[in-house]
């Protein structure tokens, strides 16, 4: 593992409870920075937290819930000290059906933690990293925002409008110290699969060059760097993790 240096740092990491988000969490605390999860599973949160040990603290909080967003950052901007970092992973893959037989409550469901979940989480962290000139942000998006997955319209849309939020926020703080970046992911090996057909699974595997699933250290190694202030140009991009299947 390549030495990232965070030392003193303090990350949110949503989703942190499980798959990517625990993984970059883990990853995140091993290079020195202090992590508060955010998740809305608390039994899990726990769990989480005992099990990474010294630096990691806890926010259960709906995504979707503002305020309940603000009062989640004033916690560890309180208890911890700046938030300097966000890594922002929370999200489903919501129901498999084709766009014509796709339920409207299910659509709205999706795009409403997938996409305005981010919305709200890059907008209650941003003051923060203005006043202070200094921010790393990550929004983690997929391939299906780039692609497209059949029978996975709500997610695909969501997840494309992810990237166009991180490329237009981006461009916005580009004069400040701070870098908004994505990540497009190809399936990982998490709980998201539980939600799946097994059809679309062997799909997606079918998909990817490399011909496995993407492991959620992987991710993590790549979201370690983006936040660190080694990256200290690139920002309003899109960073790629589909084994070879993105063709742009």
């Amino acid at each position: 593992m390549n030495t990232i240096d965070l030392e003193g740092q303090v990350a949110v990491v949503t989703g942190g409870a499980q798959g990517l988000g625990f993984a970059i969490a883990h990853r995140l605390l091993a290079s020195g920075a202090r992590v508060s999860l955010w998740d809305k599973d608390s039994d899990l949160l726990d769990k989480a937290v005992a099990a990474l040990g010294a630096g990691a603290s806890q926010q259960s909080v709906d995504v979707t819930d503002l305020q309940a967003l603000e009062r989640a950052h004033a916690a560890p901007e309180t208890n911890l000290g700046p938030v300097s970092i966000l890594v922002h992973s929370a999200g489903i893959a919501g129901n498999n059906a084709t766009l014509d037989a796709y339920d409207p409550a299910e659509w709205r469901r999706v795009i409403e933690i997938n996409l305005n979940g981010t919305f709200y989480v890059n907008r209650v962290v941003v003051p923060g990293m203005k006043a202070r000139n200094y921010g790393r942000i990550v929004n983690i998006a997929s391939i299906a925002g780039k692609e497209g997955n059949p029978t996975a319209s709500a997610y695909s849309a969501a997840k494309a409008g992810v990237i166009g939020l991180t490329k237009s926020l981006g461009k916005e703080l580009a004069s400040f110290d701070i870098a908004v970046n994505a990540i497009t992911p190809a399936t990982a090996k998490t709980r998201i699969l539980e939600s799946l057909t097994e059809e679309f699974i062997t799909y997606m595997l079918s998909r990817i060059p490399r011909g496995r699933f993407l492991e959620v250290e992987e991710a993590a190694s790549m979201v370690a760097w983006l936040v660190s202030r080694e990256n200290s140009f690139t920002t309003a991009s899109v960073f790629d993790l589909s084994g070879g299947r993105a063709t742009y």
